[in-house]
Parts: structure tokens; C-alpha cells; sequence
């Protein structure tokens, strides 16, 4: 058993579905469960209508509507030439269209918005993608069967980041899943979205697909989980900034989750960690370049030579400093600002210390205020926005101490606000002002990835 999940540049028109059925044709010997995002760009449509209805432009908002509509439905003229089936789905398509405007006709008059009224309303994108995905498939004579991921991926009630209940969901995935898989179906199903245990639609947050084909594929012991996307695989930074950026053929599982977690597109933050546990292998690859075969992420094997393998950033940071001298020495000084960082669910990204103060990046500024307002009462606090993280990620980082030095010679004209490593020693990441973010990333690349660099580029990791 395989899992594979496809995005939304992957499901984004009727050819791009024809190639994912044949590139899930291939596999079928290996027994695949497929999970689909909502097509590139609708699952925005969808957040729109929830705010033009919350700001009381219903008018607008059933414009996109309508073109949501229109465009599954073209997509179904394109892909389904049975006439009943065709038939069903215009007609739940029209359905959907029915309930999207008696949603937006509620908000409207409310004049806001509930996280619980959001996530139903960015449902409708994967539930369209998926039902019209299975039945082309049959159409393609794969024998396939849509599965509800409400039925199986159940969450507890944070609307708009639901955290998913594991052992119902393992429950649930074996009754409803793996007998299907086991008499030969390709179970079709959706990533973004979940329910509560009293059936309630949630989301598990944007990008939350990869994170939910990880889950099931470690729940029933997949041999392999499949990330399938418009790129050909992790590279060793951003192409929109390194045109020539290298794909990476192979790296660790804690390699992949630091880029990940710093800001590298490809993958969700969030969906190596089931595999970890269970050790399956994931592979990052290009729906539109199925033959390349792409980056695979195992568990590291301690014998690669390479010092980095890739360089990610965060944008839209924002650093607190964070100054006491009363707390001179104070064992509970970082236990204080933490907590109250913990109170409000904000993550710190990035952390550097001194006995008497302490800077940290956050990304989230919701409830900056409210940190504000109560550090102030044991420290002083000040915050500049405008900053980004930039990380360089790789397993023998911690082996090369002269890389540090290659770093920051490289950028020696560019501010550094702060600087900080990763406990896990993988990783060293530094933050600088927004407008340097592309020079930052291309003085980099230059120092370790380029033909010049004194960096072994072997072509067994890289391409």
C-alpha cells in the first residue's frame, strides 16, 4: 500500500487530472490511496466569498460563486462523457453552488464570520476536486472509490487548524480504508478537511494535505507516501530567486522538517512527522515531469559528505527584544517571557539569549499587544517588523565548524539582526531585513551550491 497526494497545480485542469490518473495507473500494483487538494486557486475563491459575505457584498461574493461553478463544470464536460454520471455531477455541483450562496446569505446578514462558518465554506473545494477526480478515473477504467475524509479524519474543534485525533482516526481509517484498498479500489479522498466527532466540518489549516496523507499513510503502514507537485522536488533554495537552483536527490527526515519549518514551499511543516515514527519513506516529485523521479526523504544514514543541503527563509517576521535588568541572572527569567508567548499561541521562530535579554522572531502577530503589554510589566519590550529568517539546512553542519565562517563572510555587508542555531545542530539561521531576503539567499547559494563552491556536490545528492 502506497500513499499519494496531489496538490493543487496537479489537479489544476482536466489535462493535469489525465496525467495524475496515469501517473496513479502505474502504481496501481501498489495499491495506492489517493488524496487531492481543491484545484489551484479555488480554495482563495472560497476564503473571498467568506469575506466579501462577512462585509456584506453578497453580490460579489455569488460572483465567485459562479465561477467556481462554471469552472467544475467545464471540467466535467472535458472529463466525463457517460451521460448519468455527467449527469449526477452537474447536479451536485449545482448543489454545492445552492448551499455556498444560503452560506453567504447568512453571513451576510450576521455581518461576520465564526472559524466554524470558514472552514465549511473552504470545504466545498476539495469535495468538488475529489468527487469529480473519482469518477474520471473510473472513467479510465481504474476501479476507484470516493471516500468522505469527514468519515475518517476526525478533529477536535479548532476551526481553521484543527489538530486531528489520532486514534479515532486510525479507527476509522482501517474500517473505512483499508478494506477498500484490500478488494482493489483507488480510494479517493481529501487532505484539507476533517470533522468533529459530532460530524462538524473542519480544516487542518492551509497545506494541511500533505499532513493528512502522512497521517494515514503511518496509520496503515504505507511502504511509501507520495508528495506530488509542480516542482521537481526540494532544490537547494528558491527557484524564483535561484533560477538554477539544484534539485537535492536525497536527504533526512530532520533536513526535510528544519526547510519545512523555515519557510520551503514544497512541504507542509507538518508532514514528515507521522512518517518519522513509522520510518516510511517520502518522496517529493513533479506532476507534469512524472519520469523524474524527485527528492526522497528517509532516515538519515550518517555517510553523506555534503555540508548543507538547501537553504529556505520565513518572511514577514517580526523580532521582540526583550530587556531586564532586574532579571540579572534570574532563573525564571525566560520561563516568564515564554509563558507568556505560550498563553497567547504564538511561536517563537527563532530565539538568541544574554543574561539580561533575550530577542526573539515571531511570524504570528495577532496577539502582539497582548505579549506586549504583559512583558512590559517585568522587562522592557520593543519590536521591529519587516524582518525575514533565513536558514541554511544540512546534516554536517554541525560537523563543519568553517562553514559558519563561509556564511557570514559572504553576507558581510548585509545587516544581521540576530543570529541563532538550532538545537538540533542541523541549522543556522539568522534574520535580516525583508528587502535583503533575495541578495541574502543568492550570496548563499553562490558560497555553497555553486560550481565554484568548495562544497562536495555529489552527484549522488544533487542534480
Amino acid at each position: 500500500m502506497i500513499v499519494m497526494k496531489f496538490g493543487g497545480t496537479s489537479v489544476e485542469d482536466s489535462d493535469a487530472i489525465r496525467k495524475v490518473i496515469e501517473i496513479v495507473r502505474t502504481e496501481l500494483h501498489r495499491n495506492p490511496i489517493v488524496f487531492v487538494s481543491a484545484c489551484a486557486g479555488v480554495t482563495n475563491q472560497l476564503l473571498k466569498v467568506a469575506d466579501l459575505s462577512a462585509a456584506g457584498k453578497k453580490d460579489e461574493a455569488n460572483d465567485y460563486i459562479t465561477a467556481i461553478r462554471t469552472r467544475h463544470e467545464k471540467l466535467v464536460d472535458e472529463l466525463i462523457h457517460s451521460e448519468l454520471p455527467k449527469n449526477y455531477l452537474k447536479g451536485k455541483i449545482s448543489v454545492y453552488a445552492h448551499e455556498l450562496k444560503n452560506l453567504s446569505q447568512a453571513i451576510s446578514v450576521i455581518g461576520e464570520i465564526t472559524g466554524r462558518s470558514r472552514d465549511t465554506i473552504a470545504s466545498y473545494g476539495e469535495r468538488l476536486s475529489s468527487m469529480i477526480i473519482a469518477q474520471a478515473m473510473e472513467e479510465s477504467s481504474l476501479k476507484s472509490m470516493l471516500v468522505d475524509a469527514r468519515e475518517f479524519m476526525i478533529t477536535n474543534d479548532s476551526f481553521t487548524k484543527a489538530v486531528p485525533i489520532f486514534p479515532v482516526v486510525e479507527e476509522r481509517a482501517k474500517k473505512l480504508i483499508e478494506p477498500l484498498v484490500l478488494n482493489g479500489y483507488v480510494v479517493v479522498t481529501q487532505g484539507f478537511i476533517g470533522a468533529t466527532q459530532s460530524g462538524i466540518t473542519t480544516t487542518i489549516g492551509r497545506g494541511g494535505s500533505d499532513y493528512s496523507a502522512s497521517i494515514i499513510g503511518s496509520l496503515l503502514d504505507a511502504a511509501e507516501i507520495q508528495i506530488w507537485t509542480d516542482v521537481d522536488g526540494v532544490l537547494t533554495a528558491d527557484p524564483s530567486i535561484i533560477p538554477g537552483a539544484r534539485r537535492i536527490k536525497r536527504m533526512s527526515f530532520n533536513e526535510a522538517s528544519e526547510l519545512a519549518y523555515f519557510g520551503a514551499r514544497v512541504l507542509h511543516p507538518k508532514t514528515i512527522l507521522p512518517a518519522i515514527e513509522k520510518n516510511i519513506p517520502v518522496y517529493v516529485r513533479n506532476s507534469r515531469n512524472p519520469s523524474y523521479q524527485g527528492t526522497l526523504i528517509r532516515r538519515s544514514d550518517g555517510n553523506e559528505e555534503c555540508i548543507a543541503k538547501s537553504i529556505a527563509y520565513k518572511e514577514r517576521t517580526t523580532l521582540l527584544n526583550i530587556e531586564s535588568s532586574r532579571m540579572f541572572l534570574a532563573p525564571d527569567f525566560l520561563e516568564a517571557i515564554f509563558s507568556v508567548f505560550s498563553k497567547y499561541h504564538t511561536i517563537a521562530h527563532a530565539v538568541a539569549t544574554s543574561e539580561v535579554s533575550v530577542t526573539v522572531a515571531i511570524e504570528d502577530t495577532s496577539r502582539l499587544d497582548d505579549i506586549k503589554r504583559e512583558i512590559s510589566e517585568f522587562a522592557e519590550i520593543t519590536s521591529s517588523g519587516g524582518k525575514a529568517i533565513v536558514c541554511v539546512v544540512g546534516e554536517n553542519i554541525r560537523n563543519n565548524p568553517g562553514v559558519v565562517g563561509r556564511i557570514f563572510s559572504s553576507l558581510r555587508d548585509i545587516r544581521i539582526n540576530m543570529i541563532s542555531q538550532g538545537a538540533s545542530e542541523i541549522n543556522i539561521g539568522f534574520v535580516v531585513d525583508d528587502d535583503d531576503i533575495e541578495e541574502a539567499v543568492r550570496r548563499l547559494h553562490n558560497e555553497l551550491f555553486s560550481n565554484t563552491s568548495s562544497q562536495e556536490l555529489s552527484s549522488e545528492i544533487f542534480d
